[in-house]
């Protein structure tokens, strides 16, 4: 089985990393679940508003949304229980990993792109 992963902040402006992020996990093979309560489809992926409506497990969460929707984000993560949560640069903040450890929470500060080795250039 793939690794699913979720793209939250998935864009349809390719120039936008949560364009790029999605594009990259589907050229690796990942299942994606584009997460934006904006828009019905990203790159022909069906959209979803949260985490939650995703149905079974996400094993990797990786977040292009400003920092403090992403802290809004982490009791979402938590109830999904996602064992890990890149926080892509720009999405971060101190409030943002003070919370997350709070909650005991995997928080990776890198670009998730760079993590799957790829270059968001390619994208």
């Amino acid at each position: 089985m793939n690794k699913t992963v979720a793209v939250v902040g998935a864009s349809s402006d390719r120039r936008k990393f949560g364009n790029k992020a999605l594009r990259a996990f589907v050229a690796e093979g990942y299942t994606v679940y584009a997460i934006n309560p904006n828009e019905e489809a990203v790159e022909g992926l069906q959209t979803y508003s949260s985490v939650l409506d995703v149905p079974g497990p996400i094993e990797m969460a990786t977040v292009y949304v400003q920092p403090d929707v992403a802290e809004s984000l982490l009791p979402e993560f938590e109830k999904k229980q996602i064992p890990e949560i890149w926080i892509n640069p720009g999405a971060e903040s101190d409030s943002l990993m003070a919370e997350a450890k709070r909650r005991k929470l995997n928080l990776i500060y890198a670009c998730s792109i760079v993590g799957i080795g790829r270059s968001p250039s390619q994208f």
